[in-house]
Parts: C-alpha cells; structure tokens; sequence
C-alpha cells in the first residue's frame, strides 16, 4: 500500500526540486511497521509514501524525487541491502536510512560502506528515527551542496582553462608570425640563401619526428631553424653574396653570426630555448664547432638536430661561392663525420628520412 500524507512545516525539513514539503519513502514488508514509522514522520512535517518491498520502491523512485528512503534490511525477494545499492547508483541525490530486527556488525558494515547515512535496529523509538532523519537530511544537504560546489569549481576550471588555451593560441600565432618575418629579413638581406632557414627548419623537425621528440620540442626546433641564421643581420651583404671564395678574416665576420643572434634573442622568453639553439648550431661533437667549442655533452639536443639539418641544406643548394654539390655529398659528410662532428642518432635519423622517405628540398 502506499500513501502520501500531510505537509505540515518542521523547522529541519529540507525543500526537494518539487514543491512541497520533504518526501521520505518508507520501504518495509510489514504493514504496521510502515503505518507506525510514516505517522511519526508524518506529524513532523514530512511528506510520506510507503512500499512494501523494494521492486515496487524502484517503480516509486523512478516517477518521484525523494529527499530520503528509509528501508528495512531483510524483506522477501530483494533485500534491503541490494535496495541501498541501486538507490546509490541511480539516485545519489537521495539519502538512505537502513532498519533492521537483527542487531549484525557485518550487516551494518555492508550497509554503511553502500553508504547508508544511518542504522536503526527495530523497535525503533519515535525520538532515535527523528534524529536520524535530520542527522541524514543535514549530512545530504552538505553533500548536494559539495557535489554542487564541485561542479562549479570545475566548470570554472574548464572555463579558464579554454581561455587560457584561447590566449596560448594567439599568442604562438602572433609569436609563429613574429619569427616568420624576422626570418624574411635576414634573407632579404642575403638572397644566395633565401629559403635556406625555412628549408633547414622543415628538414629539422622531420629528424626530430624521426627521432620520437615531443610535439613541443619539435615546434621550438621549427621555431630556431626558422631564425637560426639571425645574427647574419651583422654580417656586411657584401661579404654574405661575395662571388669568390671568402678569406680568414672573412670567415671569421661570418663566424660571429651565432654569438649576434644569441645576443639578440637571450632577454626573449620564448616557450623553447631558441636562443640557445641558434648558439650552438655551429658546435661540433667533438669541441672543434664554434663559438664555444662545447663537446657533445653540453650542446643542446635541437641544436644537434639544427646542425645536421643545416649541414645537409647548406650542401645540397647553390652559394656564391660554389655550385650545389647534391644531396649525395651532404650524406656522405654526415655519415662519414657520424660521431666526431655530428650527434649518431641525429645522423641515422636524418639518413632515414632523407633515404626512406624520399626527401626532397624542392618544395
């Protein structure tokens, strides 16, 4: 049988989504024990409805929203136990009070740790299910309000974090434009190598693809290769577009071009460090490379990956001063100088993609 009674107000009653008072849902077998614990509950100001066993306590919960189900523990067919479980998966919102004629440690465990708020054991007096009532209410009020809480905090966090993403975005956009122009000058000021940068980076971040490094350390060596030649800017054009071969002194103008471009770029805070990389590009496995004659353990990996990719395109294209001498002598300096001068792994990454894939420069 099942009924539904007053809505007389009580000070702890809680508000459910519905309008009314608060709806408690009695599931028990016995008939008077549910006439006996809906009156007491009735008279405080709840609103009652009654099952007598928990097949017709799913149909109730399913069509009503219930502040709180108070359920007896052993009933034929399902028990109460097995009642608590679907209450906590299907209706969290819901709290849940568990009564029982048989005083068991074990069963009170199973009960609580479904997460039953509370345990009363039969006859139950009128004051101990008040108490327990506004004790359970209170604690699920929290709980909803927690829950609530949580979701909100969340959703902020989520909210932030799309437009954090949003400004990280636009600011790599902006900083990928940035670096694509001040690539663009120093190849206006030296049109031998227009393209040579952007040729270098596109080889680069194939090797350090091959190589398996990040997402984000691949877009930094694109980044560096993009300006790697940078301090050129310092270099007369006349030198850099010089028909004939260029002498000591020369060369050592040229030279300077990697401590410029360190200089220039070192207070920029870049996301990778470019600045270093466009350092060490010209430094050498073996300490012979310059500016700093750094050995292998000190030269930073995409400086390693920018020195092959830039050993290979300088080779494979035209210069003033000489043909191109092909795509096969680049190889054969690399893999022939593979440990002295040039990082190995770098090297065999570079010999897979080049010979593999079928690399080209002529895009």
């Amino acid at each position: 049988m099942m009924r539904e009674l007053s809505s007389q107000k009580y000070p702890d009653r809680l508000e459910t989504a519905t309008e009314g008072p608060t709806k408690v849902l009695i599931v028990d077998d016995d008939a008077n024990v549910r006439k006996m614990l809906s009156n007491i509950i009735t008279l405080k100001g709840y609103a009652c409805l009654t099952a007598a066993g928990a097949v017709e306590a799913r149909n109730i919960l399913n069509e009503h929203p219930f502040a709180l189900v108070i359920s007896d523990v052993s009933m034929p067919g399902e028990s109460g136990i097995g009642l608590a479980r679907y209450v906590a998966t299907a209706h969290p919102d819901t709290a849940l009070i568990m009564v029982s004629g048989i005083d068991d440690p074990d069963i009170v465990h199973s009960a609580l740790e479904i997460g039953a708020y509370g345990y009363m054991i039969k006859p139950v007096r009128a004051s101990e299910l008040l108490i327990n009532i506004s004790s359970a209410l209170r604690r699920r009020k929290l709980e909803m309000q927690n829950r609530r809480r949580q979701v909100d905090l969340e959703k902020q966090v989520q909210e932030r974090t799309e437009a954090l993403q949003i400004s990280m975005d636009d600011l790599r956009k902006n900083m990928d434009g940035t670096i694509q122009v001040i690539g663009a000058m120093v190849e206006i000021r030296d049109p031998y190598t227009a393209g040579h940068q952007r040729r270098v980076a596109v080889l680069a971040c194939k090797i350090a693809t091959k190589m398996g490094l990040s997402q984000n350390e691949i877009k930094g060596i694109e980044m560096g290769g993009v300006i790697h030649d940078i301090g050129k800017i310092a270099v007369p054009a006349e030198i850099l577009s010089k028909p004939g071969r260029i002498n000591e002194y020369e060369f050592g103008l040229i030279k300077t071009h990697s401590q410029v471009g360190y200089n220039l770029l070192k207070t920029v805070e870049f996301p990778w460090p470019i600045a270093q990389m466009i350092y060490q590009h010209h430094e050498r496995e073996d300490g012979s490379g310059y500016p700093l004659k750094l050995g292998a353990a000190d030269i930073l990996t995409e400086a390693k990956v920018l020195a092959v990719a830039d050993v290979v395109e300088a080779m494979s294209s035209h210069r003033p001063y000489r043909p191109a001498l092909g795509m096969d002598a680049a190889m054969d300096e690399i893999l022939k100088n593979r440990g002295r001068l040039y990082d190995p792994t770098v090297v065999d990454a570079c010999k897979t993609v080049i010979q593999d894939k079928k690399f080209s420069f002529e895009f």
